[in-house]
């Protein structure tokens, strides 16, 4: 994917925009700068001409007292304009990343399936970094610098027209030379950060696994593709590096040049008296202030070269679209929700289909206990109600209404889930328990622990909602952590609860404890019980069983087990803990 103009322009100025004050005083201390660089070789090529007058050593010292004061001045200025530049370009990238992260999380989950969070977190802030120079400094150094050159060749034509009209030629020359060059590595580059995100990718899932390679002895082997992760990212940064570097040997050409040119130039003009000795100084002291800007301008151009593949990524990652489109057309009411599958088929791929014509009805306040072995289909249906996934074909309905006529926001508002594998935040616990929502009460979140039977618990922490707990650090078993989940849902009071294996992990004693607070949660609600062990869906209205996507029993417990010949009977007499695998 190239990059336009347009796109950089948009980028800069989406970004850029809202903080235009700081800006102009950036631009005002930049055209400051240049001004003061311009007015001090003047002052030296003063003193050089009128060192040989009786008035030379008075020249001497108000000039010395005068370049010392602009060179402070200068100085000054330089560190406001870094500081105000930082100030832009961290404003500016922490937007986009805010951008680029809520961008993803509307991303539906087959998008997170093909892309590991490592992965997720360098393009987020690796390649947003990059282009922290790029809001910050380029272009208005790019701009700077090029009205310093622009400065320098008005004032040598001022001083000498044939001096400045070979100093003109020679800026247009380097600037062609050095442009030609510039997107010489900037492919080199992106291979480069696709290198850097399958490194981040690979190192993020190993760590989140780490229980799982020491206790199967898979150190040797983690260690061995990290290796060679490393050592492709090595070799893939180095070529991005080394061709960039082929800027750096074109300057120094294109100055020897230059200083080559003032010095048979200024000879010349010397020889024929046609300029002074100060104007030689300001010749070569002008070509050596030429460089700085035309250097900067390489440099940029480097940081161009990085920015312009970060772009591209960016890009690359803001064009993926999620296939689930919001129409807004109807509301959820605050009642249980009845659940209806109407011909729903849905497949991750094109080889093979996980739902098959799905058709079922749920009624509002009834329980349905879903049975079926690993990948029969019922964690797609979890999806598919929490619009996660969008089905291929058919129709679903909640609450009466099709469910892509439903805002996203109102339908997970309404529906809420509670898995085996419950995510804490680092934070406390009353962000954990609202998801960070301001909105609830402290009394309605400690009442909510109380009647779940986390009362006890709620009472022994030390700053009570305010104590600060940790993925790793929380203090919690199982059973409580699952319990601060079914929390969650109490606040929310959704019309629809799913449990996809809530309590599979819980021991016997805890698992009462669940039941319990289910018992609770159900009340006034319709749910859906996604169980592998039968003793989860004793008491559910209807049971579901699925089999390669198709409902092969559906109906009452009671009904189900009177048929002798019922795949459910057949499991209640092998036993009530017996597990589907």
């Amino acid at each position: 994917m190239k990059v336009s103009f347009d796109q950089y322009k948009e980028l800069y100025t989406q970004y850029i925009s809202p903080q235009r004050a700081k800006v102009i005083f950036l631009l005002i201390l930049l055209l400051s700068g240049i001004s003061l660089q311009l007015i001090s070789p003047q002052i030296l090529r003063h003193y050089i001409d009128a060192a040989g007058t009786s008035g030379g050593l008075e020249i001497l010292k108000v000039a010395a007292l005068l370049y010392i004061g602009l060179t402070i001045v200068n100085q000054i200025i330089q560190i406001f304009e870094t500081y105000i530049g930082e100030s832009v370009a961290w404003t500016a990238t922490n937007a986009l990343r805010q951008v680029l992260t809520l961008h993803c999380l509307k991303l539906d989950t087959s998008f997170h399936q093909q892309h590991s969070s490592g992965e997720m977190i360098e393009r987020i802030d690796g390649d947003v970094t990059n282009l922290a120079n790029f809001f910050s400094r380029f272009v208005i150094q790019v701009l700077g610098n090029i009205l310093l050159i622009f400065g320098v060749v008005f004032i040598l034509i001022i001083e000498n027209i044939w001096v400045g009209l070979c100093f003109a030629v020679f800026t247009v020359l380097a600037l062609f030379t050095l442009n030609r060059i510039r997107e010489y590595a900037t492919p080199f580059w992106v291979i480069a950060r696709q290198a850097s995100a399958k490194f981040f990718g690979f190192l993020g899932e190993r760590l989140t696994a780490v229980e799982e390679i020491r206790t199967n002895q898979a150190t040797s082997y983690v260690m061995r593709k990290l290796h060679e992760n490393m050592s492709n990212l090595l070799i893939k940064e180095r070529k991005a590096y080394v061709r960039a570097r082929a800027l750096w040997p074109a300057t120094i050409l294109v100055f020897a040049v230059g200083y080559a040119l003032v010095f048979i130039l200024g000879s010349y003009l010397m020889t024929n008296e046609l300029i002074s000795m100060g104007t030689l100084f300001l010749m070569f002291y002008y070509m050596d202030i030429l460089r700085a800007p035309l250097e900067n301008i390489t440099l940029q151009m480097e940081d161009f070269q990085k920015a312009s593949a970060s772009i591209q990524r960016i890009q690359e990652l803001m064009s993926m679209k999620t296939n689930i489109e919001e129409e807004n057309k109807a509301t959820l009411s605050e009642e249980a929700l009845a659940v209806e599958f109407n011909n729903v088929t849905f497949s991750y791929d094109k080889n093979s289909s996980i739902l098959n014509n799905l058709s079922f009805t749920l009624e509002a306040g009834k329980t349905l206990g879903l049975l079926g072995r690993t990948g029969s289909g019922k964690t797609t249906i979890t999806r598919l109600l929490l619009r996660l996934q969008e089905a291929g074909s058919g129709n679903l309905y909640i609450g009466g209404h099709d469910i892509r006529h439903i805002p996203l926001a109102d339908l997970r508002e309404h529906v809420s889930i509670v898995t085996q594998d419950v995510r804490l935040f680092s934070a406390t616990v009353r962000d954990n328990i609202t998801m960070f929502d301001s909105s609830a009460s402290d009394e309605n979140i400690v009442k909510t622990l109380e009647e779940i039977g986390l009362g006890d618990w709620f009472k022994g922490l030390p700053e009570g909602l305010y104590t600060e707990i940790s993925p790793t650090q929380n203090g919690l078993s199982a059973g409580q952590v699952q319990l601060l989940a079914f929390a969650r849902v109490f606040l929310k009071n959704p019309g629809l609860v799913i449990l996809d294996e809530a309590s599979s992990r819980l021991d016997p004693g805890t698992e009462k404890l669940v039941d319990k607070a289910m018992k609770k949660l159900f009340k006034g609600r319709t749910a859906i019980i996604i169980a592998h062990r039968l003793q989860t869906v004793q008491k559910v209205d209807e049971i579901m069983i699925l089999e390669d996507g198709n409902i092969v029993e559906y109906g009452k417990p009671e009904n189900l087990e009177q048929d002798q010949h019922s795949r459910f009977a057949q499991l209640k007499r092998a036993g009530l803990k017996e597990v589907i695998a």
